[in-house]
């Protein structure tokens, strides 16, 4: 789905806080605020405060500072006037760790907060702070806990009558399901959200509601008739509220559904009309996104010149705010209508920019799929220290009362404990070793594509050169289709057995116009291998072909041949490649009498790819040559077998 990548912004009016209070407060050397007025010996002042750094309405860069000055009054307060920090404030503390990422400070505050607010009855910091742990738990990769939270704080505030709440709570449990790739559930518990806001007359909310409603209608959860009503209730009240960012964002998606149904004239005109929104707010990324899908609607209309036009204007709006999910998007669309054009210079170059920000967006990703699991194992971590630390306090407990015995039990149990979270933390960098090897591996596998590609588009080149139209139209005609098989190939990390054969049978047929029938080659899969039920790495076979015919087939004087023959084995797929080439002797010799010191990049990186997959799966697949001789001991070809992992 391409609709609009943007994180949701409440905009609502500055009301908390009156800037003309400000001046009498004066920024102490911590961000503190000193009121100089102060008289107040009870918790009023205290909670006042806290609300003050707990009010969401503060302006979105000055937050951090704004929450540190107000909480450090607070406390000033609190040891002034000899009184305990209430649970109000630890609740803001434990705010404030959050969004500065110190989650073990964050969770220690909250359940202070909680523990104070149960003993005293206080039911809404009760139900703030089981909302702050489900989304805590939701951050920390604990969803099971964190769907929990969020259910006793509906709990406590369908109990008490408490408004406020339950929008927010089912909010964030589909945000969990949503992370759990459970889009029924994230579907069901959005439309718990848009009833509870409407039951509160929660605008907000309710804007918020409809919109993700709407767009998940759009794609997965396909309903295109609901999908536009949803999306016009989310117009009509944005627009209500002058919400800028969600009027452009429902006008686009009601623009992309309507693209689905085909309904091009219809999708232009709610593009269009996001864009007299989104431009003049500068959000650049639902301005581009935007463009792009105008650039898109043209192509398929098949007006080429408008979609480019657009693609352009896309791409401008879109490096304004480093949109790299826009960008490769928009550049891969560029290379399809490239190549529709046939035009395969400027296909090219397209693609070769959708990889640049296909690669940044993945290694983005990635690198923040690392951040989660350290923040998750460090989450773990601290909870293994505090279940740690209650166990010290028992045996100390044990140590007054004299139980000899407990004690040495305690003692038992703790080293247990300590080896276990050992174990643990090994089991969790062996984790992110793995996703490492796995990243680098992905690298290794993005270069195979432009090396292949170079290659091929010298064939072109060779045709045109012999001035040969007909065979020129032929070769262009394959190679369109395995530009695309490649193009699509390349997306993932491994690919069904019968897609990876598919375009090995194209680069073979590309080839032997080449080299006009200079040889014929076989592919023989075991009646054992089901070729959509197995998959390996992508681009695996290719180099060891096109070694053979380079080295071994094209330098011979008879007529070439090339068997590829593919056995299951127990734990791997055995590929043999077998050529009657001269062999690598004497390629070797020819190589060295013309100084070439070449060699083959596509091989190579294989190599280092199964290398890799060794590490990663802890196999020890390799390739093993035989070189092929005759009764009297003359070079007959090469024998590639190569030992393919099996991934299902």
């Amino acid at each position: 789905m391409r609709t609009v990548r943007l994180i949701l912004i409440l905009v609502v009016l500055y009301s908390g806080i009156s800037y003309a209070t400000i001046p009498s407060l004066t920024l102490t050397k911590g961000f503190g605020l000193k009121n100089k007025s102060l008289t107040s010996n009870d918790t009023s002042d205290v909670n006042h405060y806290s609300r003050l750094a707990l009010n969401n309405k503060v302006p979105k860069g000055m937050k951090i500072k704004y929450m540190k000055a107000y909480i450090d009054t607070a406390e000033m307060i609190c040891n002034e006037k000899n009184i305990e920090i209430p649970s109000l404030l630890h609740l803001a503390r434990a705010e404030f760790f959050y969004i500065t990422n110190e989650f073990n400070n964050a969770a220690q505050d909250a359940s202070i907060a909680l523990k104070l607010a149960i003993n005293e009855g206080d039911i809404a910091v009760t139900a703030k702070s089981y909302n702050f742990f489900g989304r805590y738990s939701h951050r920390t990769g604990s969803f099971k806990e964190s769907i929990d939270y969020y259910a006793q704080s509906i709990e406590v505030a369908r109990k008490n009558r408490l408004k406020g709440f339950l929008p927010g709570n089912f909010w964030g449990i589909s945000l969990v399901f949503k992370s759990l790739g459970d889009f029924e559930g994230y579907h069901s518990n959005l439309e718990l959200m848009t009833d509870a806001a409407i039951q509160e007359n929660d605008t907000t909310n309710l804007i918020t509601g409809y919109y993700w409603l709407g767009s998940s209608l759009t794609d997965y959860l396909r309903d295109f008739k609901r999908a536009d009503s949803l999306l016009h209730k989310c117009l009509e009240f944005a627009l209500i509220t002058d919400d800028t960012l969600h009027i452009s964002q429902s006008l686009a998606n009601l623009g992309w559904n309507m693209y689905r149904e085909k309904e091009y004239d219809t999708a232009l005109k709610y593009y269009t009309k996001a864009l007299t929104y989104s431009i003049p707010g500068k959000l650049y990324e639902a301005a581009a996104n935007s463009l792009g899908n105008i650039g898109t609607i043209y192509r398929d209309m098949g007006e080429v010149e408008k979609s480019l036009k657009y693609y352009d204007k896309s791409i401008e709006e879109a490096k304004k705010s480093d949109d790299i999910y826009d960008l490769q998007w928009v550049y891969m669309d560029m290379s399809e209508l490239y190549l529709r054009k046939r035009d395969t210079a400027n296909a090219y170059i397209n693609f070769v920019l959708f990889k640049k920000f296909s690669d940044a967006l993945t290694k983005s990703s990635n690198t923040q799929g690392l951040t989660d699991a350290r923040i998750q194992y460090e989450a773990d971590s601290h909870k293994k220290e505090l279940e740690l630390l209650a166990l010290r306090n028992k045996k100390q407990q044990l140590l007054i009362y004299g139980y000899t015995g407990l004690i040495v039990l305690s003692l038992t149990i703790g080293f247990l404990f300590l080896s276990r979270s050992k174990i643990n933390a090994k089991r969790r960098i062996s984790e992110m070793n793995r996703k490492i090897s796995e990243i680098t591996q992905a690298n290794l596998r993005q270069q195979m594509n432009p090396h292949f590609i170079f290659n091929t588009l010298n064939s072109i080149q060779y045709y045109m050169y012999q001035h040969d139209k007909l065979a020129t139209n032929n070769y262009l005609t394959k190679f369109s289709s395995l530009m695309r098989k490649v193009l699509e190939n390349s997306q993932h990390t491994s690919v069904p057995l019968r897609d990876e054969l598919d375009a090995l049978v194209l680069y073979l047929d590309l080839e032997k116009i080449r080299f006009k029938k200079r040889f014929d080659y076989s592919i023989i899969v075991d009646e054992e291998i089901d070729p959509l039920l197995y998959k390996i790495p992508t681009m695996l076979i290719q180099p060891y072909v096109e070694n053979s015919i380079c080295h071994g087939l094209i330098p011979g004087k008879n007529d070439g041949l090339i068997k590829v023959d593919l056995k299951l084995k127990k734990d791997y797929i055995s590929c043999t490649i077998e050529d009657n080439g001269i062999g690598r002797v004497a390629a070797q010799e020819r190589k060295n009498k013309s100084n070439d010191n070449h060699n083959s990049l596509g091989t190579r990186i294989v190599s280092s790819r199964l290398d890799l997959v060794n590490t990663v799966y802890g196999t020890t697949l390799k390739t093993v040559y035989t070189d092929l001789k005759n009764d009297k001991g003359e070079a007959e070809g090469t024998r590639v077998e190569i030992h393919i992992p099996i991934l299902t």
